[in-house]
């Protein structure tokens, strides 16, 4: 819990403890422990790194909703809006210009929202 809340952030997490129902539950405590236990707190890469691999799979796969979470998480986690910028520029190449250009426009509307707090 505590590297999903270093990652995501307290408000967020907080939502998602707080919309479990016993339905879900299970489904909560597996990406806590598993996701955010596990693999994000590994000492392979550093969190920059796993910001920019995350955003990429999420534009490949289309997870719209995960993608604007995660690009909050790449500037909590250093990346600048440039370097997310690029992220998506590569993810183009990849992972195909339609589904960049949705991704450009939820990252901009995301980061136009970060930086005018």
């Amino acid at each position: 819990m505590v590297a999903r809340r270093a990652v995501l952030g307290d408000a967020h997490v907080d939502r998602a403890v707080a919309g479990t129902t016993p339905f879900t539950r299970d489904f909560q405590e597996l990406i806590t422990a598993y996701a955010w236990g596990g693999i994000w707190t590994r000492p392979g890469l550093d969190r920059r790194s796993r910001s920019m691999i995350t955003m990429t799979a999420l534009v490949a796969l289309g997870h719209h909703e995960e993608l604007a979470m995660h690009v909050r998480a790449a500037r909590t986690n250093g990346l600048t809006d440039d370097e997310i910028k690029e992220v998506l520029l590569q993810a183009a190449i990849y992972c195909g210009v339609p589904a960049a250009n949705t991704a450009f426009r939820i990252a901009q509307r995301v980061l136009d929202e970060m930086n005018s707090d």
